[in-house]
């Protein structure tokens, strides 16, 4: 019976060695065909002209007082209090239309229950961050399907561009409704892919950027050399400075950032130049600084939300952070921060979430430093 058990103990180990190996050689291939829609592309019909006038399409805006997650604080935290002077902030969401297998289409339909309720918790963790320096508009919007990232035909580059045009009609209408005073553009994954194209086609060189606190395009590479000189604000070189941009990628050691860092070096930036051989933006959140590094003590609070039946609490002093050579944001050793975290020791579903308490006091002080100016 003892011999028996061993016998089937090392044909497990073989299958699981041989399924590791299996994943190594075609884990793209496998991943693609479980995730990238199979459907062909349906050209999305426009929003109608007065569409975001509707509350319906915002997930949050200033008027939502019921069930409004950019509003949320988590336990210990003070709820936002009034401040003399405040910023109107434009948030734009990470993918959460995740399909597998089926005939998924390439957008999400805006009454897509599952993509709605992840992207109302995804405002929630990471929108809330800036909740203490003004108020968040958080469109909805027909977001391109995560498989759009896995595929290399021109589907998933069409699927992102009807995205993208959601996002600047809510855009137009967030800076109609807000035609005075400073602003605060933020958004994570897929929405800073969509607040980069904004802030090159919307902002740059326009009269709006004299109004911009800072832009936190966050979870999405940003080229120093091929794409900020067409966007027309600058790296954030400390926490005191305003009008600039704050970028930064998440990993555990040791990290394998291959991946993204292929992506960043396949197309060119929004200069027109390769991003290929130039230096990928990171900015410490810890410290507001470009590139540099701070030890776990001086992270001001990370969002612990992996006790389903406890509200979410802010935990200080876990995490450090360090811009390495690559590029990317080292967070030191793994930490437990719930089950998706992605291979490679990627951590980029919690970009906000790790440094939720150091992004909040970040954005108080860039506003602080824009009013003053």
């Amino acid at each position: 019976m003892a011999r028996k058990f061993l016998y089937v103990i090392a044909a497990l180990v073989v299958l699981v060695i041989a399924a590791l190996l299996a994943y190594r050689v075609w884990g793209t291939q496998l991943i693609r065909s479980v995730m990238v829609p199979k459907a062909a592309f349906e050209d999305l019909q426009p929003l109608p002209d007065d569409a975001y006038v509707d509350a319906a399409m915002w997930i949050a805006r200033p008027d939502i007082v019921k069930d409004n997650p950019a509003l949320w604080t988590p336990q210990g935290v003070a709820a936002p209090a009034a401040t003399a002077k405040k910023a109107a902030i434009f948030f734009i969401h990470p993918t959460s239309y995740i399909t597998t297998f089926g005939d998924a289409s390439w957008n999400a339909p805006l009454a897509n229950k599952d993509a709605n309720a992840t992207a109302q918790r995804f405002v929630m963790t990471q929108a809330s961050a800036f909740n203490g320096v003004g108020t968040i508009w958080a469109p909805r919007y027909r977001q391109a399907n995560y498989g759009a990232f896995l595929t290399e035909g021109p589907e998933g580059d069409k699927a992102l561009a009807a995205a993208y045009r959601d996002v600047a009609q809510a855009f137009a209408a967030f800076l109609k409704a807000n035609p005075q005073g400073p602003l605060i553009l933020a958004a994570h994954s897929q929405g800073s892919r969509h607040l980069l194209q904004l802030l090159r086609e919307q902002v740059a060189g326009k009269p709006v950027a004299d109004r911009i606190v800072a832009a936190y395009v966050v979870g999405w590479p940003v080229s120093v050399e091929a794409d900020l000189p067409a966007l027309g604000l600058p790296a954030c070189a400390g926490q005191g400075q305003a009008h600039c941009i704050v970028s930064w990628q998440s990993y555990a050691e040791p990290a394998d950032p291959s991946a993204v860092i292929d992506s960043f070096e396949r197309k060119n930036g929004y200069t027109g130049k390769p991003r290929k051989g130039t230096h990928m933006l990171c900015t410490n959140p810890i410290t507001g600084a470009f590139n540099g590094a701070a030890p776990a003590s001086a992270n001001k609070g990370t969002l612990d939300t992996r006790d389903a039946g406890q509200p979410p609490r802010l935990l200080t002093g876990i995490v450090p952070a360090r811009c390495d050579t690559s590029g990317v944001l080292m967070i030191g050793e793994p930490v437990d921060m719930g089950p998706f975290t992605l291979p490679g020791n990627n951590y980029h579903v919690y970009d906000y979430s790790l440094f939720w308490g150091n992004v909040r006091a970040d954005a108080q002080k860039r506003l602080a430093a824009f009013t003053q100016k």
